[in-house]
């Protein structure tokens, strides 16, 4: 196969991640939106834990189908991942809860720098001057048409904190443990989903309690609603899956910052379908500045020296490889 049909074929299957991830991850935030604020279902932590596990079923089945080769992530890595996923989605969850809503979109800004940090720390990666400013574009638009109100108390900042980093290293982790164990999505998603569905699933109803006062057993649980958490829990699949691919080919940051056009689609798809109430001339005026820095990010990171990694060589453990494959998370907003 040429190179330029390779070049072809690669950005096919890029377009074809992001799509994927894109797709999803708006679905699921629009139905976990009628789920919560229509039905009331506010159970977030508890939710994602039956989005996981809805994925561990899936991948146990793909498995014993053969379609997932038996592949090997070291326990101390597994409970690791696990607990930098299961705090990001507490900590999430709780910021949300504790802080403005201002504060809180300024808080999930500031996830990009933090993984930009772990990047050039730990993996020795060097951004261009072009590439650093089109983050700080890309930054800037989602901050004008997103933050709002911005209040903060110490304990809010405390669980900011929390939810920040540990979301970072949870996204950094799933690009490392791809390319140290040469494993693909699923394969990787095999090995954490059920750790992650089950820490969930424990914690979860509790967790939910305390930041609702509404018990998970005691909510009353209609055809229309349960349609919604079995529609919500198929999607996350998708998502997880998704979310997975798109870190394995790209990078953390590169999926933050491109990530962020699915919080104007959601704002777009939100001015839709539930109303143009908040639509205005600088929400519009953001929107345009958000993708103008994305497009100049993709442009400037895919140059020579845009983004590169010097001198580094990760030790891999000599398994298939299947993040080469056309197909090989993120977690739940409380509306």
């Amino acid at each position: 196969m040429s190179s330029a049909s390779k070049g072809d074929r690669k950005a096919s299957l890029d377009a074809a991640s992001w799509l994927f991830n894109v797709v999803t991850s708006v679905a699921i935030i629009l139905v976990n939106k009628a789920l919560m604020a229509t039905y009331g279902f506010s159970f977030a932590t508890t939710l994602t834990g039956l989005h996981f596990a809805t994925t561990t079923l899936l991948t146990i089945i793909l498995k014993s189908l053969g379609y997932i080769q038996t592949s090997h992530l070291p326990k101390s890595d597994i409970i690791k991942f696990v607990l930098f996923a299961n705090c990001s989605i507490v900590g999430m969850n709780v910021s949300l809860m504790w802080n403005s809503v201002g504060f809180y979109q300024i808080a999930k800004l500031t996830m990009i720098p933090v993984s930009c940090l772990l990047e050039v720390v730990l993996d020795n990666v060097r951004y261009s001057r072009d590439t650093k400013l089109s983050i700080v574009l890309v930054l800037a638009g989602v901050a004008v048409c997103t933050v709002t109100d911005v209040s903060v108390n110490t304990k809010g900042f405390i669980a900011a904190v929390i939810a920040v980093c540990s979301t970072a290293l949870q996204q950094y982790y799933v690009h490392f443990l791809q390319r140290k164990y040469s494993i693909g999505s699923f394969n990787l998603l095999g090995h954490t989903a059920p750790a992650q569905a089950a820490s969930l699933l424990l914690v979860g109803p509790f967790m939910d309690y305390w930041l609702t006062n509404k018990r998970v057993d005691a909510y009353d649980y209609g055809l229309t609603s349960t349609l919604f958490i079995i529609l919500s829990c198929t999607i996350a699949v998708g998502t997880n899956l998704s979310q997975f691919i798109c870190i394995g080919r790209f990078t953390a940051v590169s999926f933050q910052v491109l990530g962020h056009m699915k919080t104007i689609l959601v704002l777009f798809m939100g001015f839709i379908f539930f109303g143009k109430e908040g639509l205005n001339l600088h929400v519009v005026l953001g929107m345009a500045i958000a993708i103008a820095g994305m497009v100049w990010y993709g442009n400037a990171s895919s140059k020579p020296g845009g983004k590169e990694r010097r001198s580094f060589s990760l030790p891999t453990t000599k398994t298939q490889d299947y993040a080469a494959l056309p197909v090989s998370s993120e977690s739940v907003e409380k509306a």
